[in-house]
């Protein structure tokens, strides 16, 4: 790293963005803002502390690879976590799953976790400095196994499921009550069908039952916030998903809840940046999931390309950071999973830095005007800017890696941490 030549990069950068009316002092100020959920999930694979070496089963969900270095603890995991978080600009949030809670070797079943379980990670955040987000785990489990948990027909199964999701729902406003910040629940379910089924609208009429039970209590908006995620199909799910996206939108408009986007869940012709300005004429706050999925819900790690920066860019010129909770969701198991966490989240807060860096006033004043092909022409000229030398000045101010310098510390850390496990 040479600090002069990146500083005499970004004053060169700054001056050549101010031609286009854009202050890159304000835009490094205004990258505070961006706050990305980091999910634990990522660095054991969604196996999670219920068992010793625990492995994610069921719920179509699948890690794929076998990459060396997997935490198989919450201490290693917290090393893991706390080596990404210093290889990141910009303050953070970790996203917890229940199956992850700190059981000390006894087996808690999911209708049974309480707070204690989690006041670790509570303190642990607060060692930290950072915020955090909770999700209910509705597969993996022996009563996920017929592919139903919130919507089953079986009651018994179905109270387990409810039981579960208000525990979780809880847990999550004691973890914004004592560390100061709303945590965002997310409650995601696999039911579905493989095979064309005959009662759809049963299965749902059971799904709105279990989310009123489950959250029929209401919590402060400073501890908590509910979210419900949809999805367009899963494995072995293939033929109905009981919580679709028209379900799950429905659902949070009447309730006052937030939809979680995640942008692997829908058609691959889908694009979730043009849903965000639509869910938010009706709903106060969105959650997104961002993903890669190169084939539906593959769960890629994130890179920086038209999707990534179409949700950025929306959510940017309309003045949304504030109403849209930002949050991954991907596991990779094939590469080094602490290299896959810094690529997918520089990545995401790149796609910010871009759209922030768009002389969006001058931009639409030519749309009102109808003047396109000088709008198109910015936009493209936008495209070859100086974007990098501005993200290296924020590394820098930040103090943390610049350009490729971080993978050489996650090489580093790969042999002197994850090569030993």
């Amino acid at each position: 790293m040479n600090k002069s030549r990146i500083e005499k990069a970004y004053q060169l950068a700054k001056e050549e963005y101010a031609e286009l009316g854009v202050n890159t002092d304000a835009v490094l100020q205004r990258m505070n803002d961006v706050v990305i959920s980091l999910h634990c999930w990522q660095t054991d694979d969604v196996g999670g502390f219920e068992t010793a070496d625990a492995k994610l089963s069921g719920g179509g969900i699948q890690a794929t690879g076998n990459y060396p270095g997997k935490a198989r603890t919450i201490a290693q995991m917290r090393t893991d976590l706390e080596k990404v978080l210093s290889l990141l600009p910009g303050k953070q949030r970790l996203n917890l799953h229940a199956i992850y809670g700190d059981f000390k070797g006894e087996f808690v079943d999911r209708n049974q976790i309480e707070v204690k379980h989690y006041q670790s990670w509570i303190d642990w955040c607060k060692a930290q400095g950072i915020g955090m987000d909770f999700n209910a785990s509705c597969f993996s489990h022996p009563k996920a196994a017929d592919g139903f948990t919130l919507s089953s027909k079986d009651e018994e199964i179905r109270k387990f499921w409810v039981e579960h999701v208000k525990r979780c729902r809880a847990i999550s406003a004691e973890f914004g009550k004592q560390l100061g910040m709303p945590c965002v629940h997310n409650t995601w379910i696999p039911d579905g069908s493989k095979d064309t089924p005959i009662d759809r609208n049963g299965y749902r009429e059971l799904l709105k039952k279990s989310l009123d039970e489950a959250m029929a209590i209401d919590y402060p908006k400073e501890y908590m916030k509910d979210a419900v995620e949809s999805k367009l199909f899963g494995i072995g799910a293939e033929s109905m998903t009981v919580g679709s996206h028209d379900f799950y939108l429905g659902y949070a408009i009447k309730n006052n809840k937030l939809i979680c986007l995640d942008n692997g869940h829908f058609h691959p012709t889908e694009q979730v940046g043009d849903k965000i300005s639509a869910c938010l004429q009706f709903l106060d706050e969105v959650l997104l999931h961002v993903t890669r999925p190169v084939r539906w819900d593959s769960d890629h790690v994130v890179i920086l390309n038209d999707d990534l920066q179409l949700i950025a860019s929306e959510i940017v010129r309309n003045n949304f950071l504030n109403r849209v909770n930002i949050g991954l969701d991907y596991f990779d198991a094939s590469i080094n999973r602490i290299g896959a966490y810094v690529v997918g989240t520089r990545a995401a807060q790149k796609a910010f830095m871009i759209a922030m860096l768009e002389p969006t006033a001058k931009l639409v004043e030519l749309e009102e005007a109808g003047q396109n092909f000088e709008r198109l022409a910015m936009l493209e000229e936008l495209k070859t800017k100086p974007f990098s030398a501005v993200w290296d000045y924020y590394c820098l101010q930040a103090d943390v890696p610049v350009g490729v310098d971080y993978i050489a510390e996650i090489q580093q850390y790969e042999k002197d941490v994850l090569s030993k496990r």
